[in-house]
Order: C-alpha cells, then sequence, then structure tokens
C-alpha cells in the first residue's frame, strides 16, 4: 500500500515533466549579428551557429534594449524596460519596486530548475545568485532533479570585448583558443563602413572573427551534449549576443552594430505548434530583450505577469506586433561617461534623440581604450587624418536627432535627420519614442546624481511613477532642453529659477546646449553656480564656459572638487565636465592621486582618473 501511495505521489512531478519543454539560453557577449555566416558575413567561420539556424528561426530584427551587459540584463531578468525600474546606469545597483518578480521566480514556481553559469550583474540592489537553484561556474541542467523540466544559462565569456586586449588576446593564443595566426588577412577583409580604414582597426576585425570562431565551438559542444543526454527533442533552445560590439561604435552605441543581435531560437517537431514560425526560416519580426521573459513564461504554459512590459513571440500567449511596433532603445551613464540617448527603430527606420547633444559621442574611458583600434582611431583624428563620420565621432557637440535608413544604409553613417523627405516618419517616430518614455515613465527625467534626493527610502521608480510627480512637465522640459533652439531661451531660464531641483536642471542644461546663445543668461548662471545641488553648479558652470566665461567656470570647478566631502558620483560628474570642456590640465594633482587611491564606488574615480590620460 506505501509503495502504491508513493508512486501516487510522484506522478503529478513526471506528467507535470512531460508536459513542459526544456528551455536551453546560450548567450555570447559583445558580439553583433554581422559577426555570423548566417547573418551574412562572407568572413566569418561560425559553423555551429549557422547550422543551428538552418534548423531553427533566424530573427533579423532583433535587439538588445541598451548596448551595455548590466543593463540590458536588468530588463532581461525583469520583462521591463531597465529606465523603468531605475537600472538603466551602468552597474548602478539602485533599488528597484519590491513587487517586481523575476521570470526565474515564475519558472521555480511552476517546477522548472533554474541554473545559470553563470554570469549575472543584473544592476540592482540585493543578491543576484538567490534567485537561481544554482549559479555558478558548475551550474547545469544535468544537476536537476529527476523529473524536473529545467531552464538552464550557458552565458559564453570568450568573444567580450576585452578578448581583443593585447595580454589577453596572446594568452588566448598561448592556450591555444585562437590559432597562431591570423586566418583572414586583414588587408583583403571586409570593412564596415563606420571605421576607419586603419591597420589597427583591420587586425582587430581579423582578431575577433578568430575568437567568434572559437566561441562558436563552445557552441557545438553544449549543442552535443544536449544531444548525447537525449534532449535534444524536448528543449526549446534560444541562441543570442547580450548586445552588440566588440570592435569601436559598437558596444555602448544605439547604432545597429551596438544593439542589433543574432538570436536563433530553435523550437523541436515536439513543440512545434508553440511557435508560429518556420524552421530553417528568417524572420523580419522586431523582437527585443524586454520580450525574452514573458516569451519563456508563455512557453512554460504559465499565466503573463502584468507587471512586465515585453511581448510575448512564442508560446500560448503569443501577442501579435502592432502596426508600428517599435524596439526602444536606451543608452544612458556607461562607466563613468554620463549622457543620455533613447532611440525607436522598427528593424528599417531608427530614430535617435540626444537629450545631452553637449556630451561627446567619443568614449573618453580608460577601459575600452585597451583595444588598438581605439587608439588608433583617436590618433588617427588628433593627427587631422580623418574628416566625415570617422571625424565627428570625437567633436564635443553631437546632433540632436539621428534617423537612418538601415536597409541602404546597414552601417549608419547617413544622418537624415534634416533631411525634407523624411520629416514625416522623423515625426512619427519622435511622437511614438516619447510615448514609450511616458508609457514606461522612464526614470531617466531625473538625473543619477538626484536620485537619493528624490527617491528618499522608497526606489526611484516608485517616486516617479507617483501621480504628484511632474513627470510629464519633465519630460516636456527635457525635449525643450535638447532642441538647441533659441527660441526656448526664456522656458529655459524660468526652469532654471525653479525650486525643483530637476527642473532647474532641465533648465540648466537646456542653457549648456544652446552654448553661446546662453550669453542673455549670464546673471543666472552665475546665481546658479550657488545652487543647493552639486549637479545644478556643474551645469551653471559648464554653461558660463560655453559662453566665455571660462576663468569663472574653472573657478567653480576647482572648488567644487577641493571638497573632500564631495561624494563619488559628482565627483565624477565634475570631472565629466572638465572632460566635456577639454580642461582636463586644470583638474588639480591631489584630487588625480586621492582618485587613485580610491576604492569602490560606482562611477569609480580610480578609473575615471587614467580616463584623464586619453584625451
Amino acid at each position: 500500500m506505501l509503495r502504491f501511495l508513493l508512486l501516487f505521489c510522484f506522478l503529478p512531478l513526471a506528467a507535470f515533466a512531460a508536459d513542459k519543454p526544456n528551455i536551453l539560453w546560450i548567450t555570447t557577449e559583445d558580439n553583433a549579428s554581422h559577426w555570423l555566416g548566417c547573418y551574412g558575413n562572407t568572413d566569418a567561420q561560425t559553423p555551429h551557429l549557422d547550422k543551428l539556424a538552418s534548423r531553427s528561426t533566424r530573427f533579423t530584427a532583433a535587439y538588445s534594449n541598451a548596448p551595455v551587459c548590466a543593463v540590458a540584463r536588468a530588463t532581461i531578468l525583469m520583462g521591463r524596460y531597465s529606465p523603468s525600474m531605475g537600472t538603466q546606469h551602468m552597474r548602478s545597483r539602485h533599488r528597484i519596486p519590491s513587487d517586481l518578480k523575476t521570470y526565474v521566480h515564475h519558472l521555480r514556481g511552476a517546477g522548472y530548475y533554474c541554473s545559470n553559469a553563470s554570469k549575472t550583474d543584473y544592476n540592482f540592489d540585493g543578491n543576484d545568485k538567490k534567485h537561481w537553484d544554482d549559479c555558478s561556474g558548475k551550474a547545469h541542467y544535468k544537476n536537476r532533479p529527476a523529473d524536473s523540466p529545467f531552464f538552464a544559462i550557458f552565458n559564453l565569456t570568450s568573444c567580450h570585448e576585452s578578448s581583443l586586449f593585447p595580454p589577453k588576446f596572446e594568452r588566448a593564443r598561448k592556450q591555444g583558443m585562437v590559432p597562431p595566426k591570423t586566418r583572414l588577412n586583414p588587408d583583403t577583409l571586409n570593412l564596415p563602413g563606420h571605421l576607419p580604414d586603419l591597420p589597427e582597426v583591420r587586425r582587430d576585425i581579423a582578431r575577433y572573427h578568430d575568437i567568434m570562431t572559437a566561441t562558436d565551438k563552445q557552441i557545438g559542444k553544449i549543442l552535443a551534449q544536449l544531444e548525447k543526454d537525449g534532449l535534444a527533442e524536448n528543449t526549446i533552445i534560444f541562441y543570442y549576443g547580450d548586445h552588440g560590439g566588440p570592435t569601436p561604435r559598437g558596444k555602448r552605441y544605439l547604432h545597429d552594430s551596438g544593439v542589433r543581435i543574432p538570436m536563433i531560437v530553435h523550437v523541436p517537431e515536439k513543440w512545434k505548434g508553440l511557435s508560429p514560425f518556420q524552421s530553417g526560416k528568417s524572420s523580419d519580426e522586431v523582437v527585443a530583450f524586454v520580450d525574452l521573459a514573458p516569451t519563456v513564461i508563455s512557453l512554460a504554459g504559465l499565466d503573463d505577469d502584468p507587471r512586465m512590459q515585453g511581448r510575448p513571440f512564442l508560446g500560448k500567449n503569443r501577442v501579435e506586433p502592432a502596426k508600428n511596433h517599435y524596439a526602444f532603445l536606451f543608452a544612458d551613464r556607461f562607466d563613468e561617461i554620463y549622457g543620455l540617448r533613447r532611440g525607436v527603430t522598427d528593424g528599417r527606420y531608427k530614430y535617435v534623440r540626444h537629450f545631452t547633444p553637449h556630451v561627446w559621442a567619443a568614449p573618453y574611458s580608460f577601459y575600452q581604450f585597451q583595444m588598438p583600434s581605439w587608439v588608433a582611431w583617436q590618433k588617427a583624428w588628433k593627427d587631422g587624418k580623418l574628416t566625415g563620420v570617422h571625424a565627428s565621432l570625437w567633436e564635443n557637440d553631437q546632433p540632436v536627432e539621428e534617423f537612418y535608413d538601415t536597409k541602404s544604409d546597414p552601417w549608419e553613417i547617413k544622418n537624415l535627420a534634416n533631411d525634407p523627405a523624411y520629416t514625416k516618419p522623423i515625426e512619427v517616430m519622435r511622437a511614438a519614442l516619447k510615448a514609450k518614455m511616458i508609457d514606461i515613465r522612464d526614470t531617466a527625467v531625473v538625473p543619477e546624481p538626484l536620485f537619493a534626493s528624490i527617491a528618499g527610502e522608497q526606489a526611484i521608480a516608485t517616486a516617479v511613477s507617483a501621480k504628484a510627480f511632474p513627470f510629464n512637465e519633465l519630460l516636456d522640459l527635457a525635449f525643450i532642453a535638447s532642441a538647441r533652439d533659441e527660441k526656448y531661451l526664456t522656458a529655459l531660464q524660468e526652469a532654471a529659477r525653479s525650486t525643483n531641483p530637476v527642473k532647474r536642471y532641465w533648465g540648466l542644461s537646456g542653457l549648456v546646449t544652446l552654448g553661446e546663445k546662453s550669453a542673455p543668461a549670464k546673471g543666472l548662471l552665475l546665481k546658479a553656480l550657488t545652487d543647493a545641488k552639486t549637479i545644478n553648479r556643474a551645469q551653471a558652470a559648464h554653461a558660463l564656459y560655453r559662453i566665455g566665461e571660462k576663468d569663472i567656470a574653472l573657478k567653480a570647478l576647482s572648488t567644487e572638487l577641493a571638497n573632500e566631502a564631495l561624494s563619488g558620483t559628482n565627483q565624477a560628474l565634475i570631472i565629466n565636465t572638465y572632460m566635456q570642456i577639454r580642461e582636463v590640465k586644470a583638474i588639480p594633482d591631489s584630487w588625480i592621486q586621492r582618485a587613485k587611491k580610491s576604492k569602490g564606488g560606482q562611477p569609480k574615480l580610480s578609473t575615471l582618473a587614467e580616463s584623464l590620460k586619453i584625451l
């Protein structure tokens, strides 16, 4: 009788497992879709991924909502856009609303064994590993309880941008991960049009193809193991890159080289009913990272989580894309470098808005300048050897708007924002961008250094979502401040006098963007040097510098840095201002030495001090 009861107890679990597909995610770091053979790159050698694509759905309009890992990963985990949670700044670890649940939470609650080998970096406060049954270098679906369905991630880091840093690349050669001689001839490979034709650029591209081939072999082993374990016919496989990159103007940029990713989804015959797509074919349906969480929940047969903002594109909850369906893109602080950009794309046309167009496009950050091609590109510009798009990246001011036809211009070289022929689609996509920011209550209307004072003890997302918070007014002000239009001078001055510190920020930011045209606001700017908020004093100094009051501005910035009680975030803000006005030599050496000794914190002052050498 006891044996019968035990058998009866275990029957539901076995039946449950038989009715649920396993789900396997394979992710690779820092490679846009154009690095793969199955996406049309004739220089690529990625046979295992190409073979997987030949029996799967290859998405040609798949996007990482953010062009950097931690921000993108927060979006994936929660099924919510990072700016809706306050997780848009790289490795910021701000608090998020406590009622939000991860897709892993839902899967584990439904009996799935969830393993992650092993990247986390979720960009919000808390213990990243607690979400998983196992999160370690040894995490594997093999460790699951008998008869349990699994969700497993294998995150491959071998193709990270740091793989092109010479010391790491040479170690990979010595270890046999890449061949002793580069497979491709750098002089004859296909060079993307957005990159200057320099020997170092060509060499890095050739080397990265070798790295991608090595990564492809790792993927082949994972897929072979799945077959060997007899699990392939019951496992849905996702392969995707975690964002674009790694060569210059890839990672950290909203161009397709930074956000258009490879995404291949294989649904075995047993589970074909969960996918509307035909195996072995490509799909131009727009999908993005925010869609992955609700899609996995849908594939597992669970009900939607209404707090998620993505669209399930597979499974029982699939939602057909709307007529004007866009992927929403965002870029904020990366490492120590501030900036605010937003974009939308329908897979062909892309609209990007720079809300801080006075911030340079060049990534003056120590980390990526360990890559030879970045160093060579900057040197060629300094030597006056570059023109057009290859030179403009290094200039101070950026365009307020960018608009590209990625079909005719895949490398996004020709900005059509001022072309009268595109006035109407630009208006439509500009409106769509603003509507999305309103819909998700984009927390970027508050600059990061003001998060703590605005949020208090709650999450910044909670504060910004409150009915009393003047969200629409601030967003309108952000559009005005970034317009670089003299007609808004009076409105910007009024905002700069507000009792609300965030309104003052946007008013002063707009005066920075106007540059010399802000001269009539000199008196207001001088008064703003005593603003209660460091970020607003910095903006006032920046604006004064741009109207010609350089001595006053530099004295004000020096006074700020002399305050040893200034927080690390605000110190980084002041140094960013020095860098934007290219007055690095004016930074007190005492601050540089102090910063080099600093530990922890985000942004990291120690690496920011190293970044000063780049200018």
